[in-house]
């Protein structure tokens, strides 16, 4: 006989799932109850602070993983980060699937992540009384966001959504389909605005130096005189 995967199973594969599965139910409460302790511990209590992250985002221990309070997620189990990654204030992390962050992803203020799908169908969608009870069925698709990504000041990015190495996401753009990699991507919904390359080279040392006012190649060049 076929065994039949866990809600869990179902729920981090991609698979229809029962949301009202008391042992999804639990595994929720905790991820919450441990988000909720990570955001009430005092700022300048920076190693507890840590310590509770760690707990509510196993996967973040000893990557220099920071996050700026208050932040929510559903699990925490879920999120998986790379090293030197970055999440600022109020964002929203909805870990059914997996979210991915590769090394050295920044994540702006109010940026929200979200893996959770529903049916079109309103009588798919709702709770409903099925031959072994009553289910609400729901499913999800993972968000993966590669290497050096910045996703600028609230943005949103939807489930199934992949944002290629070195890419940007402008801020309040609505991500539902993949970015390429090294592009501006921005907009609603968000198209690629353009590839990113060495004419938004800053020469941030020099410039730093000399303490001048940074800008980018391209932008010297727009702001060149006329001859």
């Amino acid at each position: 006989m076929k065994k039949h995967n866990t809600e869990w199973e179902r729920m981090i594969s991609g698979k229809l799932y029962n949301a009202q599965s008391k042992a999804l139910i639990k595994n929720h409460a905790l991820g919450m109850m441990r988000c909720d302790r990570f955001n009430r511990i005092a700022f300048w209590r920076f190693i507890s602070k840590q310590r509770a992250l760690q707990k509510l985002i196993p996967s973040s221990k000893g990557k220099d993983f920071f996050v700026f309070a208050p932040f929510y997620c559903e699990y925490g189990r879920n999120i998986k980060v790379g090293y030197g990654c970055f999440v600022n204030y109020n964002c929203t992390f909805l870990d059914v699937s997996p979210i991915t962050l590769e090394d050295n992803v920044w994540i702006g203020a109010n940026v929200t992540l979200a893996t959770p799908m529903h049916p079109y169908l309103a009588d798919e969608r709702l709770p409903n009384d099925y031959p072994d009870g009553k289910h609400d069925l729901e499913y999800s698709k993972p968000i993966t966001i590669k290497k050096n990504c910045w996703i600028c000041s609230s943005a949103t990015i939807t489930g199934g959504v992949t944002i290629g190495e070195n890419s940007i996401v402008a801020a309040g753009a609505v991500v539902n389909r993949d970015v390429p990699p090294n592009c501006i991507a921005g907009g609603v919904p968000a198209k690629v605005i353009r590839e990113i390359d060495e004419q938004d080279r800053m020469n941030v040392w020099e410039t730093y130096i000399k303490d001048e006012t940074p800008m980018s190649v391209r932008d010297k060049m727009k702001n060149k005189p006329e001859d």
